[in-house]
């Protein structure tokens, strides 16, 4: 019985890692990429332009690569930035590197090097971080699951009596009724929701079921 238990835990914590693993999706940033966070040797131009080429979202990384006791980073606010200045820092600056700082707010987000004039030639960042989804994001919502307007369809089956009914004597009104009254019919339901919530519903049952046919 206590190995039972053992399992069906066991079992448990397979799933809930795996959903937390799916629901905290991030994508880690270099900052500058392969050179890293140094003295850009083009001034701030380099990073603006690579920020230019990201999507930040909240939840995602920035990872500061530069040597420890060479160079730090740290979180100001944009008057800070645009002078250079720690005077109004947002946390501690990180001297330790590489340096790894989360986003978890949306907004603008600025830092520089707080070493010699390191930020007055160049080494300062500025991003603009979206507020929520994943880095990849949301379907698009679809134009398949809205079904077509319902009076699209009668003008082609306006021909369709023509040729079926040789009755000269029919009404124009009591023509278009039965091809209206058709056609709603063929219009298919807008299929079911494919989400990856569903999947994750349907997997946590699943390792449910095993768990509990091992515990009885």
């Amino acid at each position: 019985m206590e190995t039972n238990m053992r399992m069906v835990l066991a079992l448990f914590g397979v799933v809930a890692a795996v959903m937390l693993q799916c629901a905290a999706a991030q994508t880690e940033h270099v900052v500058g990429g392969t050179s890293g966070w140094t003295i850009p040797q083009n001034g701030a131009e380099a990073y603006v332009s690579w920020a230019s080429n990201q999507t930040f979202v909240v939840g995602d990384t920035l990872i500061f690569n530069f040597a420890t006791n060479a160079h730090d980073v740290l979180q100001v606010t944009k008057d800070s930035y645009d002078a250079c200045t720690d005077t109004n820092p947002i946390g501690n600056p990180i001297t330790t590197g590489p340096a790894n700082i989360t986003l978890t707010s949306a907004g603008d987000h600025y830092y520089i090097c707080t070493y010699g004039r390191h930020c007055e030639s160049g080494q300062k960042l500025t991003i603009t971080v979206s507020a929520t989804g994943t880095p990849g994001a949301a379907p698009p919502p679809s134009t398949t699951g809205a079904p077509p307007p319902p009076s699209t369809p009668s003008p082609t089956s306006s021909t369709t009596p023509e040729a079926c009914a040789p009755e000269p004597s029919a009404t124009p009104p009591t023509t278009s009724g039965p091809t209206t009254s058709t056609t709603p019919g063929q219009v298919s339901s807008p299929p079911p929701d494919s989400s990856s919530h569903a999947v994750l519903g349907g997997f946590f049952v699943t390792i449910l079921s095993i768990a509990m046919a091992a515990l009885f």
